[in-house]
């Protein structure tokens, strides 16, 4: 599943579903797609984003090594969410996704 973040004066974001729907439980959002969020609580969702990924970078790593390819981080993969979300904000713009 692919889930995509629209909102005005920002290029679509898409995600795969998996981590798109970590994410949406960091902003303290419901799991639910489709979605929104309205602009008033934007500025919200951003700081509980923010926060959340702040603390995952904090919790120390468990080596895997199975794994032969570098693993990409969560705040990594957060961060087109992050600029979309701040786009919002400063347009005053709902959020959607679908």
């Amino acid at each position: 599943m692919l889930v995509k973040f629209t909102t005005k004066n920002y290029p679509d974001i898409t995600m795969f579903g998996d981590v798109a729907l970590r994410l949406l439980k960091m902003m303290g959002h419901s799991a639910t797609v489709p979605g929104a969020i309205l602009a008033a609580d934007v500025p919200v969702a951003l700081a509980r984003l923010r926060s959340a990924i702040d603390a995952e970078k904090a919790a120390p790593e468990a080596p895997d090594d199975d794994e032969e390819e570098p693993k990409v981080s969560l705040a990594h993969r957060a961060l087109p969410l992050i600029d979309l979300l701040e786009a919002a904000v400063n347009a005053d713009a709902n959020v959607m996704w679908e």
